[in-house]
């Protein structure tokens, strides 16, 4: 089985505004990995939202989104996904909109979930990693 990685919101938004080292890790990851890749509509939203702080137009949000799309499964944020939510906030303490995105990792049978800010190397549910790829720079 090949490994399925989510992508939190932060790491799609520094593929996109940014021209530094964060920037070149992204796209390195994207570039070179051959494991699939997974997102939620929350991911598209908060996407969305924090290009939009940016002062990115509409017209290149929406150019961005239809390529995320191209490379990434999205997946609905459904009851079921809320309802894991309210758990692993409970057992781990991460804000409940950190516990959505973790939930809907786990709800896709993903392994490992690219974030900058939760806890890099903790393991949730026995299944799925948090990994920080920007801990070294």
């Amino acid at each position: 089985m090949s490994d399925k990685f989510f992508l939190d919101t932060n790491i799609l938004v520094y593929a996109f505004i940014e021209n530094g080292e964060k920037c070149q890790k992204v796209k390195r990851l994207l570039d070179e990995s051959p494991e699939s890749f997974a997102i939620s509509t929350q991911v598209l939203n908060e996407f969305y939202n924090a290009l939009s702080k940016h002062k990115v137009e509409h017209k290149q949000i929406v150019s961005a989104v239809n390529e995320i799309t191209t490379f990434c499964e999205v997946n609905s944020v459904t009851l079921q996904t809320v309802t894991k939510a309210y758990i692993i906030k409970e057992r781990y303490g991460f804000s409940y909109w950190d516990c959505l995105i973790l939930s809907a990792a786990l709800e896709n049978g993903c392994n490992q979930i690219f974030s900058e800010d939760m806890h890099d190397g903790q393991i949730i549910e026995g299944t799925l990693k948090i990994v920080n790829i920007f801990k070294n720079i």
